[in-house]
């Protein structure tokens, strides 16, 4: 299986999936105009690494704004590594978000809510957050 790389535009964020490290990173803005079109290969793959995953799966998220069927695209990522999780694998959430925004923050808390699999929260500063 095949690192999945998109970089990153105005609409859509950068994601940085790989099967070897287990490591999936998303990061930017998830606005897309058609978020099936964005999010359908991203979801397949993420449904074909299930079959064959790594013992640990971080799931990366660093994102400054995004739309609802970003979010509903997101929340199913998240229920994914739920199942992970229940056969036994060790899944985590790095949720970072800047110190100022509060509203992503409380975002993060509420996924961290609806799913079983542990959250970690990072809270950077404006020029940690530029840098990341």
């Amino acid at each position: 299986m095949e690192v999945l790389k998109r970089e990153s535009s105005v609409q859509t964020p950068m994601i940085n999936f790989d099967p070897i490290s287990g490591v999936m990173e998303v990061k930017g803005r998830a606005i897309p105009d058609d978020a099936d079109n964005f999010w359908m290969p991203i979801l397949s793959w993420f449904e074909s690494y299930m079959l064959s995953p790594n013992e640990q799966t971080v799931f990366k998220i660093n994102l400054e704004y995004f739309n609802i069927s970003s979010s509903k695209r997101i929340l199913f990522l998240l229920y994914k590594l739920n199942e992970l999780s229940e056969k036994g694998f060790d899944v985590h959430v790095d949720w970072e978000y800047r110190s100022e925004d509060e509203d992503m923050y409380e975002v993060g808390q509420d996924y961290a809510y609806m799913v079983k699999v542990p959250f970690h929260f990072v809270e950077l500063t404006e020029s940690e957050f530029a840098l990341v």
